[in-house]
């Protein structure tokens, strides 16, 4: 269930007419069932003989420059998905961490986002 802070900070913003009360109440239910919503059960299991890090680069396109690299040991990572899981519920979470798991190492994920003009890039190393 929504805290009392999260819900009186939706009807603020439906009162100053940031959104509107139909946007209102779809927050307030997503609000409800996210918290109803079970926790992720796959968790990472960190080895000392296997990866380490969870390495993320994003490139400007046009550019070639990086626009963020982001270095966080597995053991954090672990904690950030379960985080992430509440907010994109739609992303396979548990397929990740189990491809991890299994001692996938290198690059994991390349994405180009053309509308956006970046090249997002995970390894695990």
């Amino acid at each position: 269930m929504a805290t009392n802070e999260e819900r009186l900070k939706i009807l603020k913003m439906i009162d100053e007419g940031k959104i509107t009360a139909e946007e209102g109440a779809k927050l307030l239910s997503t609000l409800s069932e996210s918290r109803k919503t079970p926790p992720r059960r796959a968790s990472l299991r960190t080895t000392s003989g296997g990866p380490r890090w969870l390495r993320i680069r994003v490139t400007d396109m046009v550019t070639g420059k990086a626009k963020a690299t982001v270095n966080l040991p597995l053991g954090l990572v672990d904690a950030g998905l379960n985080i992430a899981s509440k907010y994109a519920p739609d992303i396979a979470f548990d397929e990740l961490v189990d491809s991890i798991n299994a001692g996938a190492e290198g690059k994991i994920i390349d994405v180009v986002d053309e509308e956006d003009g970046e090249h997002v890039e995970i390894f695990i190393e």
